[in-house]
């Protein structure tokens, strides 16, 4: 499919879900104010989601922010991601990412293609860990066993993009990294995690656009991409996680 084919596509797609779907939802008729709040979460995909910075920027209540974010949660268009919280007497973020659902969409938006993502890798990074999200949300979605899934950020800073936990006893922190080459210093925040979680710290993966499957520490691996597809997430023979680390 060519670009502006591809362009067309999501147009006749958000008319669809924005003009037809929103008219059968009680209470949310002013249908102009969503297409602005899709292209700031498009625009802000796998950031931090302040309910009141997006109340200023539009104009609209906050209430009326909550109930059209709430809303496109239910149609698979928002994903509000977790702040993972063990103790609350930790410094840690309590805020929530913002992730679109389908980073197609999130391009068309923003109108991107692939030579604007090549020549503005800044605008890769966030693209990618939401593609990452949404890739392990899939893959986790027909396992015989539950994953949750939040985001870990303290105050100072440290931050893991994906936190999947398998009850309350076994936790892999994942993190996004769009370049070819790892280094000691991607896994600050995977070392924190691991801190603060304990016992139940089971892994920390730093997946990279490289080639290689490394070992850094006992528990801490850099692992390419690709192998989200080739190694999809499984159960090991102890029940426990893999992500392609063995």
């Amino acid at each position: 499919m060519e670009a502006s084919e591809r362009a067309a596509w999501y147009e006749d797609y958000l008319d669809a879900h924005i003009e037809r779907d929103l008219r059968d939802m009680a209470g949310l008729r002013k249908s102009r104010e969503l297409s602005p709040l899709l292209k700031y979460a498009a625009a802000q995909t796998a950031g931090l989601f302040y309910a009141s910075r997006l109340s200023s920027l539009l104009a609209i209540s906050q209430p009326t922010v909550s109930d059209y974010v709430e809303w496109l949660e239910r149609v698979f268009m928002l994903q509000l991601l977790p702040a993972w919280r063990k103790d609350p007497v930790l410094r840690l973020i309590k805020t929530p990412k913002i992730h679109m659902t389908d980073t197609g969409l999130a391009c068309a938006l923003l109108e991107i293609d692939v030579a604007r993502l090549e020549a503005k890798r800044a605008m890769f990074g966030p693209l990618l860990e939401t593609f990452v999200l949404q890739e392990l949300c899939r893959q986790a979605s027909w396992r015989s066993w539950k994953l949750t899934f939040s985001h870990f950020r303290d105050r100072n800073g440290m931050e893991v993009d994906i936190v999947l936990e398998q009850g309350i006893h076994r936790l892999t922190g994942i993190e996004v990294k769009a370049g070819p080459a790892v280094t000691a210093h991607d896994f600050r925040g995977l070392r924190r995690l691991r801190t603060v979680a304990g016992k139940s710290f089971a892994a920390g993966v730093v997946l990279y656009d490289g080639a290689l499957c490394k070992r850094f520490e006992q528990d801490l691996y850099a692992v390419p991409l690709r192998l989200l597809w080739e190694t999809p997430i499984s159960n090991s023979a102890d029940g426990q996680m893999k992500l392609g680390t063995e």
